[in-house]
C-alpha cells in the first residue's frame, strides 16, 4: 500500500513523530494505520524511558479550584526546557493532571512513597483476608499481588486510571507527552486541599 502525505499527517497528529519516521513507520507495516500507531507508541515509551535521567527544572505551577470553593490543587509540572512549558500538549497535561487529583484524591505521587508501615499493613489485610477466605496457600500470593495492584491505584497518582479516560494511567499520559514533545516530564509534587479536611 502506498504511503500518503495524508496517511503521514493524520499519524504525526496522533503520535507527536517527525515526519520521517511517521513514513518509515508506514512503510514498514503496510500502510496499517492502527499497526503504525503501536509501532510508534513502542518505540515513544522507550524512548520515554531514556529522557527519564535529564534533567526537567522548567515547567508550571498549575492551580485549580474547584467552583464551590470546598476544594483546591496545586501541582509543579516539571520539563526541561521553556519552549515545552508553553507547548499547548504540556499544558493540556497540567491542567488534566489538577482535575484529576482534585476527583481522585491521591495521596501519593508513586508507590515508592508510599510508607512502609502503610504497605506492610495492607499487605497483612490482604493475606489475612485471603486466608480466613480458604484460598489455598499457592492462590494467596496471586491475590495479594492484586490486592496491592488495586491498593496502588486507589492512592498514588502515577498508578491510577485518568479520571475522564479510565483506559489511560496517568504514568502513561505522561510517557505519551513526553513523546510528543521530545522532552523528559516529570511531576515533581502536587497538594489537595479540601475545606473541613483533618489537618
Amino acid at each position: 500500500m502506498k504511503v500518503s502525505t495524508q496517511m503521514i499527517k493524520e499519524l504525526r497528529e496522533v503520535t507527536g513523530a517527525g515526519v520521517l519516521e511517521a513514513k518509515k513507520t508506514l512503510e514498514a507495516v503496510g500502510g496499517d494505520f492502527d499497526k503504525a500507531v503501536d509501532e510508534l507508541r513502542k518505540k515513544g515509551a522507550a524512548r520515554a524511558a531514556k529522557r527519564a535521567g535529564r534533567s526537567a527544572n522548567e515547567g508550571v505551577i498549575e492551580l485549580y479550584a474547584h467552583h464551590s470553593g470546598r476544594v483546591g490543587v496545586m501541582l509543579e509540572l516539571n520539563c526541561e526546557t521553556d519552549f515545552v512549558a508553553r507547548n499547548e500538549n504540556f499544558q493540556t497535561l497540567a491542567h488534566d493532571l489538577v482535575l484529576h487529583i482534585a476527583a481522585m484524591k491521591p495521596l501519593y505521587l508513586s508507590a515508592d512513597e508510599v510508607p512502609q508501615v502503610d504497605l506492610d499493613r495492607e499487605l497483612n489485610i490482604l493475606r489475612e483476608q485471603a486466608l480466613a477466605e480458604g484460598k489455598p496457600a499457592e492462590v494467596v500470593d496471586k491475590i495479594v499481588t492484586g490486592g496491592m495492584n488495586k491498593f496502588y491505584e486507589e492512592i498514588c497518582l502515577l498508578e491510577q486510571p485518568f479520571v475522564r479516560d479510565d483506559s489511560v494511567k496517568i504514568k502513561e499520559m505522561l510517557t505519551n507527552t513526553i513523546q510528543m514533545t521530545g522532552e523528559n516530564i516529570v511531576v515533581r509534587r502536587f497538594v489537595r486541599y479540601e475545606l473541613g479536611e483533618e489537618l
